[in-house]
């Protein structure tokens, strides 16, 4: 097998290393002055950080909210905290509005404000087993206060710094069972309008279904949707990392005005449905040399036929194909473009392999 072959073979059954170099990617396209991590240190008691909670002064955002954690793992952190064994560090995200978000630290968080309220009985114990079954009403008030007093050390990272340099720290926090995908970071950290807009979108235009997803819960739909805006409205100025770009353009919009809102909406709307129009069953997809589907979803592939549909939309240049005429000219395209072809599955995210993709889906497409 080549080298060639083997690189192949590792992009696919080692995607995480091509994740962790387009993060690296990001940081290294800033200021080597706005790199630096802004953090301030506080020990909050457990009464401090309850009480916050139940203000949302501290909060757990969206894509942090899926609670795992049995009443026996929620009961060893309760007696973690009654014989003073050390808990790891929890990592807060100062937001714009001075509020503190959860970036690592939901399961112990939130099995402490659920103990507090009484919501589960101590289970699974070893070293206070005769505090079984008890709820925390339940426990002598020294005991309540004991907890109360514990003290949990928080860092806090200030919201001076810079987007791309926190969006890298929260994917080395996110380690987790199940590791957040990057639209899951991106909808905590760039939370607001834009955010907000992607999520109706992909449910007005029903997009998971078209993409063949049954069950969107890591985002992908709302990825795509951010990810043609930015490519689409920026495009000329698109540099590689893509994550990076994402990140820089959601960051940029989480206040829009109201048509802004509607431009975008419209603009992806009206895309989708021409290019379905014109692809049918066939968009997105990858065939084999023989026409036989070969990848039922390509990202790159989305970004040409949507992008290119956009522009010659815009630039009154769409020809007027049969669906049958540009079904038969997109497999061609992939069968005999070996330069196409590569820019659809080689380094997708290069700036050059970007603009080949584009411009081969444009002649098929142009007047």
């Amino acid at each position: 097998m080549s080298v060639k072959s083997t690189s192949n073979l590792a992009d696919l059954l080692f995607p995480g290393t091509l994740e962790q170099q387009d993060f690296a990617e990001g940081i290294l396209s800033i200021p080597p002055e706005q790199r630096k991590l802004h953090t301030e240190t506080y020990d909050f008691t457990v009464d401090t950080i309850v009480e916050r909670l139940e203000e949302e002064a501290i909060f757990i955002p969206e894509f942090q909210r899926r609670y795992v954690w049995n009443e026996s793992q929620a009961s060893r952190l309760m007696e973690s905290l009654i014989i003073q064994c050390p808990i790891p560090v929890i990592y807060l995200n100062q937001e714009p509005d001075e509020r503190l978000s959860v970036i690592d630290g939901n399961q112990r968080l939130t099995s402490i404000r659920r103990f507090i309220r009484n919501e589960f009985a101590l289970k699974g114990l070893t070293a206070y087993p005769e505090l079984e079954g008890n709820r925390y009403y339940q426990l002598d008030p020294r005991f309540q206060r004991h907890i109360r007093n514990r003290t949990l050390r928080c860092i806090v990272i200030l919201k001076d710094t810079h987007p791309q340099v926190k969006f890298d720290v929260f994917e080395r926090l996110n380690t987790g069972a199940v590791k957040l995908t990057p639209q899951e970071l991106r909808h905590g950290l760039y939370y607001g309008d834009l955010i907000n807009l992607a999520t109706k979108t992909a449910n007005d235009t029903k997009f998971a279904n078209i993409l063949d997803i049954k069950d969107d819960k890591r985002m992908k739909a709302e990825e795509l949707i951010l990810r043609f805006w930015a490519l689409s409205e920026n495009y000329v100025s698109y540099r590689k990392p893509l994550a990076s770009f994402i990140n820089s353009y959601a960051e940029s919009l989480r206040k829009i005005s109201p048509d802004h809102t509607i431009h975008l909406a419209n603009s992806f709307i009206s895309t989708l449905n021409s290019v379905q129009k014109l692809f049918g069953s066939f968009a997105f997809k990858i065939f084999d040399e023989n026409g036989v589907i070969d990848s039922k979803f390509n990202s790159a592939l989305f970004d040409a036929e949507m992008l290119a549909v956009k522009q010659l939309t815009v630039d009154g240049k769409l020809k007027n194909l049969t669906q049958k005429e540009a079904q038969q000219g997109l497999v061609e395209l992939i069968k005999s473009d070996e330069a196409f072809r590569k820019s659809i599955s080689i380094a997708t995210s290069d700036e050059n392999q970007v603009k080949v993709r584009v411009n081969a889906m444009k002649a098929l497409l142009g007047g």
